[in-house]
Parts: structure tokens; sequence; C-alpha cells
């Protein structure tokens, strides 16, 4: 069959598969390719010989018509090795497969991206007061740039307050938390505090460009906002100690005091020693350790990080925090605080988990601008103090890690708290002694060994 020959408008007897335009397509690449040599002085004693011929007009004039132009355009390739058409051509269809196999790929990819591109984007929030958002329900300032600031006041009036305090909540609480002293105990100071919803939590408006640099700047305006006056104290409790570090850093001239209580640390922090950060690190259960490791590493991921069902998330978000022994008496004896407990959660995210719980995670252990061990003494007079109390049973945030601050900060008052573990403002005795102490007897360092 592939013998057979049938003449051409040129007098010309070719195969008939050269007439057809798929095979003089792939015969021109391969000839164009100079993957074939043709030998003029051989005739077509293969099959596939019929496959790859060249045909040339000009000679066909030559010859004036006679077929053996077949035998000088039309020539077989074959010289030394016999199978070198049929390898080239194997050749060739392997580049081809290739080709196709990454168009594949790249399909697959795009597709597979387009699939998961939606569940890495976190909803938008709810902004309270939008018309599709919550209600507010309770008192807020606008700040310069538009956002809206919830607030509660507790204690004695300001106006007659002989300390005014700015209170920043900790990890998915709010302006209602339970760290803040009773009105009994501020009564008596004669106190007056503020606490705050931060940005994102409960009908404070979302801050997505939030750093710990704007957390400061909320916390003075508010303070500028509410008439505290020239110089005002803070207070930060677990997640909220990275305002009170903000504060520390960016506004310490507006400072009349300070206090931290269990902040939580950021392992990235550089002067921390590799080995220490590690040691702490790995206190950790193995899901916050992955859950603080995506914060850092991969903002852009928390969110999928933390609602996806494959693997545990953090494990506060989950509900299922590492709590001491102490912590757990803690609770059991906060019956009135754990019934309020999911309205108060509910509360905290009623504009989404992702601009209040996810951020939070994003913002404090992400990559700061500052590194807090490098802060110096805002008080070098002597006119104010910072207080930072740990309980050495804390199993959320390693005492080893506060021991490390305090020595590298000696103008911090240190006050580390025997058989407590992290839930201590929510033990009413120790909540007392601690805004007790951090008011009224600055200057008397506390240090429990």
């Amino acid at each position: 069959m592939f013998a057979t020959t049938f003449p051409t408008p040129f007098g010309c007897y070719v195969s008939p598969f050269i007439q057809n335009p798929t095979f003089l397509t792939s015969a021109k690449s391969l000839y164009s390719s100079n993957k074939f040599k043709f030998n003029p002085k051989k005739g077509l004693n293969h099959p596939q010989d019929s496959i790859f011929c060249h045909f040339n007009s000009s000679q066909a004039h030559k010859v004036g018509g006679n077929c053996s132009i077949a035998k000088t355009n039309c020539v077989p390739e074959r010289e030394k090795r016999p199978f070198e058409v049929a390898n080239a051509y194997a050749i060739e269809r392997k580049k081809v497969g290739r080709g196709m196999l990454r168009k594949v790929l790249v399909v697959l990819l795009v597709a597979g991206l387009a699939w998961a591109f939606p569940a890495l984007l976190p909803p938008p929030p709810r902004i309270c007061g939008s018309p599709d958002g919550p209600t507010v329900t309770g008192p807020r300032i606008k700040l310069r740039d538009g956002r809206h600031l919830a607030y509660k006041e507790h204690g004695v009036p300001k106006e007659t307050a002989k300390y005014k305090v700015v209170y920043a909540h900790s990890f998915s609480a709010t302006k209602y938390d339970k760290a803040v002293a009773p009105l009994e105990t501020l009564e008596e100071l004669g106190a007056y505090v503020v606490s705050f919803d931060r940005p994102g939590y409960g009908e404070s408006d979302p801050h997505p460009k939030r750093t710990i640099q704007t957390q400061a700047l909320d916390m003075e305006e508010l303070a500028d906002q509410l008439g505290l006056g020239p110089k005002f104290y803070v207070m930060g409790y677990s997640m909220g100690g990275h305002s009170v570090w903000g504060c520390l850093k960016y506004i310490p001239n507006r400072l009349a005091g300070a206090a931290l209580v269990a902040p939580v640390v950021n392992y990235w922090w550089p002067s921390f020693p590799a080995n220490l950060s590690t040691k702490g690190y790995n206190l950790q259960l193995p899901q916050d350790q992955w859950a603080v490791r995506v914060a850092h590493y991969a903002p852009w991921l928390v969110y999928w990080w933390n609602s996806q069902k494959w693997f545990p998330c953090n494990s506060v978000i989950s509900g299922k925090p590492k709590m001491s022994p102490q912590d757990l008496e803690v609770v059991s004896k906060s019956a009135n605080h754990l019934s309020k407990r999911p309205k108060l959660k509910e509360y905290a995210v009623k504009q989404g988990v992702f601009e209040s719980l996810h951020r939070d995670m994003m913002v404090g252990f992400g990559k700061w601008d500052f590194d807090p061990m490098d802060l110096k003494n805002p008080f070098p007079n002597g006119e104010g103090s910072v207080h930072l109390w740990h309980g050495d049973e804390d199993w959320v945030v390693p005492v080893m890690l506060q021991r490390y601050v305090a020595e590298r900060l000696p103008w911090i008052y240190y006050h580390e708290m025997p058989n407590v573990g992290h839930l201590v403002m929510l033990d009413p005795a120790m909540n007392e002694v601690i805004w007790k102490t951090f008011l009224t007897v600055e200057k008397e360092q506390i240090v429990h060994s």
C-alpha cells in the first residue's frame, strides 16, 4: 500500500500519503528541523520512506515531467543507521507528549487554585451599624481615620478619679473583660477605668492594617477624646499586653504607669536566645505551635488554617486550651462568669472571627517593627513605673520567657506568682492584689522566686 504512487500535475508519481495535508505538514516540520538528511542516490525501499519525501517544483521543470524526479527529490532517509528515522519520529512524539503533559498540569494547577482561592479568603466583616451589620448597643468614639472604637467606663467618675486607666483586653475577650477590677475595689482606690473593644472585636470597627503601633495610638486617642488628661495609666492582660508594649514604645511620654499581666510573648522577638525561644515554643500544644507558625510565616493562610476541619486549629479558638490544674480550679470557681461566657464570646466575634481572633494572631505573632527588650525606661526619674505579673504555673505563656524579659529590662517591677496559672485575673483575690499594687504601691518590688 505504501509503495503505490499516483501522478501529480508535474508528471511525477508520489505516494497518496504525500498528498495528504497532514502528512505534508509533518514532513515539512521534520525536514525543516534538520533531523533528516536525504540521499538522492538511494531509492524508496521502505514503506516509511514515502512519508519523508521532499518535492521541489523547480527541479520538476528541469526534468520535463520525467518521473525520475521521484528519485532525485522524493528520497528515503536511509544511510548508515536503518532505525534513525523511526527513532527520531519517536523522539518527536515524546516531545509532543511532554508538551501536552505540561499544558494539562498547568490547567489542573489553575483549576486547583480557582477552587482553593475562595477557601483562603475570609468573608467580609459585618460592620456594626452598617445596613447588614449588627446593631450598636454601647457608646463609641470616632477616630481620626473614621473608625469607631467601642468602650465601657468603670469605677468612679473620671472628673474626680485619682487614677485613670485605659485597659486592653485579652484574646477572645471584650470591653466586658472580667479582668477589670470590681466596682468596690475601684471605688476604694479612687480609680476610673475605661476598657474598650480592640479593633475588630465587639462593636469596634475592624482595622485591616492593624499593627502594634496602631493599637497604642487607638488607646491614646481614646484617652484624649474622653478627657483623661496629659498622662494616664495603661494595663493589658494576656494578648492585651501587646498593646501595652506598643504604648511603651510609641507613646511613653503620655504614660503615668503601665502594667503587663501574663502578657503573651512573640517567639520571634530577636533578643530571645534561640534555644530559649525554641524551648518555650515546644512547651505549647502541637496545634498551637502550628497556629502561631502559620500566623508568623503565612498570615494569608490564618483564616483557612483556623477554619478547616482537616487539622486541629488554635486550641483557644477551638475552646480547648492547655490549662494548668490551677487554671482549672479557677474555672471551677467562676460559675457566674462561665454562665455568661457564651454570650460574651458571641459578642466578641459578632463582626466575624477573622478581623478579631485571626487578626489578633497575625499582629501578635507576626513581625514587629521593634523588639520590646530594646526599650528604654520611660520613667528615668521615677515619676512612674512599669509592672509585669506572671504565674509560675502558666501553661499558656511559659514563665521562663518572662524571666528573661525581666532580666533584660531591670527597670520593670517583675512579680512572679507561685502556684498561679494564666487565668490569674479571674481569681478575685489575685485580681484585687494586682490592681492595688499597680496603682498604690508602684515603687515596691514584689518578687516571688
